[in-house]
């Protein structure tokens, strides 16, 4: 190189046809007819070759004189001469560091978090998905979002479990006692790992962190809790009173009256649709991917339902036929799965009674007169929706029929409730 000079460049003419002159070493500038000045690096690739077995000769550019002046077109140069000497070809090197700052900047843990929020908002319903999502972005991002994944450390991990854990969280204004952070943190741990293996899945990255963490030795073990219930005859005569003869906002009232003769979980009664209901088949089908087993061989969530339930139904009704949702709150919103809890708390049964707690005064009474009814054991559990963890199980019992077994169990029980009612 140096056989040109800023004073030579300057005094190049433009002729009809592009011509060339080397400075030497393969860096060589292009005059084009329309006065421009390119700079050209012409080089043997130590990579690529032709079919007769010669090296390629391939050309890369370096911008045009003079915005990329002489000096700076040399450096490069020599920097793809150096590259050469070490077996890699400057283009596809240039290529390649190129695609990993596109990856890097696609790579961002936000970027790919809110990717992964997009697709699992579709799977679930809102109120789960609204708390999905806060737990991520108030525990996860503070630390987190400006990382790019393949970043993300196993200490990193560790620092956000940790920080997550020394947090308090109240379930309600009242609580009295927050619990620490444990489940919480539970959660955030699963939903991380998810995230990523949702980048791996998509090719954003190729290691999970979690892969090497392990678990037990950042997350203790929480005491295990049980839903407060009422399985006395007397407690739940008095309970059932209370809660029909409750002054309160509709919804509320409904909302109990139905947990209690139609156990379901708290979140699919309070997030019910009118369109799971059917009045002229006297049933209600809720989608397998709303309830808590989502295992997709299995059938639609269904059960009849009894003269009691379709009575409580159709006096909703009344008041919230034109919205989606069948239990709405003062303000027009569905129903907070907390608000029957707050209610049977007023009536007198805090620590003692919740609205998920009717599906355990289900299950100890319905053993309890198993004699009275002789329910199958299996139509009992379904009314739960509750299924066997054995898959080769499972395989075989998951599309047996329970809707009809189940009409004498939902009359059986309504009736048992009514008859506890009227005393």
């Amino acid at each position: 190189m140096g056989k040109l000079t800023d004073t030579k460049i300057k005094s190049l003419k433009p002729k009809e046809k592009d011509y060339a002159l080397s400075d030497g070493s393969g860096l060589q500038i292009l005059i084009k007819p329309d006065k421009s000045k390119k700079w050209e690096f012409i080089f043997s690739s130590p990579t690529q070759y032709t079919s007769e077995g010669k090296r390629k000769r391939r050309k890369t550019t370096f911008g045009y004189y003079p915005n990329t002046s002489l000096a700076t077109a040399r450096d490069r140069a020599n920097e793809c001469l150096d590259l050469i000497s070490k077996g890699i070809d400057p283009i596809d090197n240039k290529h390649q560091e190129k695609q990993q700052l596109i990856k890097k900047e696609n790579n961002n843990f936000k970027n790919i978090t809110e990717q992964w929020l997009e697709f699992e908002e579709k799977r679930m319903t809102p109120r789960a998905f609204k708390r999905k999502k806060s737990i991520v972005v108030n525990d996860a991002y503070p630390y987190l979002q400006n990382k790019s994944i393949e970043d993300i450390t196993h200490q990193d991990i560790i620092k956000v479990l940790k920080d997550r854990l020394n947090k308090k969280i109240h379930s309600a204004k009242d609580n009295e006692n927050p619990p620490d952070g444990i489940e919480t943190a539970n959660k955030l741990y699963n939903h991380l790992n998810t995230i990523f293996k949702y980048a791996i899945t998509l090719g954003y990255a190729e290691k999970n962190p979690f892969d090497n963490i392990l678990k037990d030795l950042i997350i203790p073990k929480a005491d295990t809790t049980h839903y407060a219930k009422i399985t006395e005859t007397d407690e739940l005569r008095n309970l059932i009173n209370d809660i029909y003869n409750y002054n309160g906002h509709f919804s509320t009232i409904n909302s109990l009256k139905l947990g209690i003769h139609l156990p379901l979980r708290a979140s699919n009664l309070t997030n019910l649709k009118w369109e799971y209901i059917d009045f002229d088949k006297r049933s209600l089908t809720i989608p397998r991917n709303l309830m808590k087993v989502k295992n997709k061989n299995l059938p639609d969530f269904k059960v009849p339902l009894s003269d009691e339930v379709v009575s409580i139904l159709k006096n909703q009704y009344e008041f919230t036929s034109h919205q989606e949702y069948v239990f709405l709150s003062v303000n027009n919103k569905v129903l907070n799965s907390n608000t029957p809890n707050v209610a049977l708390q007023r009536m007198g049964y805090k620590n003692k009674h919740t609205l998920h707690g009717f599906r355990g005064t289900y299950r100890s009474l319905i053993d309890t007169h198993q004699k009275e009814h002789n329910i199958d054991y299996d139509v009992k559990k379904r009314f739960l929706d509750h299924h066997d963890n054995n898959k080769v199980e499972l395989a075989y019992n998951h599309r047996a029929e329970f809707f009809e077994q189940m009409k004498p169990l939902v009359k059986w029980w309504s009736n048992f409730l009514k008859g506890l009612r009227s005393e």
